[in-house]
């Protein structure tokens, strides 16, 4: 048997040891980070953990999240340093979620809480690298090392939670329809994140006669609901009102939505909406001519991607949602080359705000979502090509 040569040993010897440094390096920021923040009150008030617990706070004392004094005398009691107060930007349904932040100070519920978004990343990575046939261990550390899941835990943010409810969807959709659907709760919770995915599951929804997964999401919110209107009834009026005096549709976020809004005409609001217009229509055209053969897993990858990339409003950390689609390519895919383009691009984005001494809020966190995509469709591409050819069955001698 012929021994592989030098250079592709080399070559793979290389590859692997870019995927080792890039997950390690990503961990290893995480895990620094969130050593010191207990200790360095500046740091543990810039975290939005500061806003959900300010927003329990006021949940539990029958008081309004939404009040701009209370709410800024909280967060900067906390630690937070930054001009005026923040509050939860999610749809008012989302507020019981933070109701039980509320009985203990910022810096004890802190450790809870980031906690939780952490058990939510490696459930997700493990759900789905068991969904994907427990393929080898790299993917799973690609998956724990995720750069947008990792800034999750470390600013506290919710978008684990949508990550879980896309993951718990993707498992359940077929088996357990009603869990699945109550599982899109979840997704509720930033519900821009996933326009052209959205069309894509009203028409699969109606093409499968899948009704029980509309049951289980309509009861999942109808509970979210009532019990919103029980801890606060007015907080539909309330949100209301900070939604139209709130001034965020100004506000920059780094992502192509509102970067093209700026580049034609800053001023026009409707226009950050124009790319995700236009992806819900490509959504439409792209699902019909799979629609008896749709497969989540497969199909609905691309659609989520595009999701995230022209999304009206959405941090770095929202990209968390691309764990799947890109942990299902680098699954299939067979060049170590192309495994470890992904981890560069990990070290990239780790390595940064360092380097460059930026934000979240920096132009400079527009690549990452276009970035996802581009090596999704590399990756796929890359694993089309090396799939094996099987040959056609020899005709019958006559």
């Amino acid at each position: 048997m012929a021994q592989p040569t030098a250079p592709r040993t080399q070559n793979t010897d290389l590859a692997g040891l870019i995927i080792a440094v890039a997950c390690g390096l990503s961990i290893t920021a995480a895990a620094l980070f969130l050593g010191v923040v207990p200790f360095i009150r500046a740091l543990s008030g810039s975290r939005d953990f500061v806003v959900y617990w300010a927003t329990g706070h006021q949940l539990l004392r029958h008081l309004d999240p939404y009040d701009p004094r209370m709410m800024g005398l909280l967060e900067h009691a906390a630690g937070f340093t930054g001009h005026g107060s923040y509050y939860m930007r999610n749809p008012p349904w989302s507020l019981p979620l933070t109701l039980p932040l509320g009985f203990l100070s910022a810096g004890v519920a802190a450790l809870p809480w980031s906690f939780l978004m952490l058990v939510l990343a490696m459930l997700s990575v493990r759900a789905l690298w068991t969904m994907l046939g427990r393929p080898g261990n790299y993917v799973q550390w690609l998956g724990y090392a995720f750069p947008p899941a990792l800034q999750c835990v470390v600013m506290g943010q919710t978008s684990l939670l949508l990550l879980i409810g896309l993951v718990f969807f993707l498992r359940w959709h077929r088996s357990q329809p009603f869990w699945a659907g109550a599982s899109l709760w979840f997704c509720t919770l930033k519900p821009h994140l996933f326009l052209p995915w959205g069309v894509a599951l009203l028409l699969w929804i109606v093409v499968a006669r899948a009704w029980r997964v509309v049951g289980g999401a309509v009861a999942a919110m109808a509970a979210s609901c009532l019990v919103t209107e029980a801890i606060d009834p007015h907080a539909w009026s309330q949100y209301l009102h900070w939604a139209r005096t709130s001034g965020i549709s100004h506000e920059f976020i780094p992502c192509l939505s509102i970067a093209f809004r700026n580049f034609v005409h800053p001023t026009v609001e409707w226009l950050a909406f124009v790319p995700a217009m236009l992806a819900c229509l490509w959504a439409l055209v792209y699902f019909w001519p799979r629609r008896h053969t749709w497969d989540w897993m497969t199909h609905g990858n691309l659609l989520i991607l595009v999701s995230i990339l022209v999304a009206p409003y959405c941090w770095f950390y929202d990209q968390c949602l691309a764990m799947p689609a890109l942990l299902a390519a680098a699954a299939g895919c067979r060049s170590r080359k192309v495994l470890a383009l992904l981890a560069i691009i990990y070290l990239a984005v780790v390595i940064q705000p360092y380097v460059f001494t930026v934000d979240l809020a920096s132009r400079l966190y527009l690549w990452p979502a276009p970035a996802w995509l581009i090596w999704y469709l590399l990756a796929r591409r890359s694993a089309q090509r090396s799939a094996p050819v099987v040959p056609a069955p020899a005709s019958a001698v006559s």
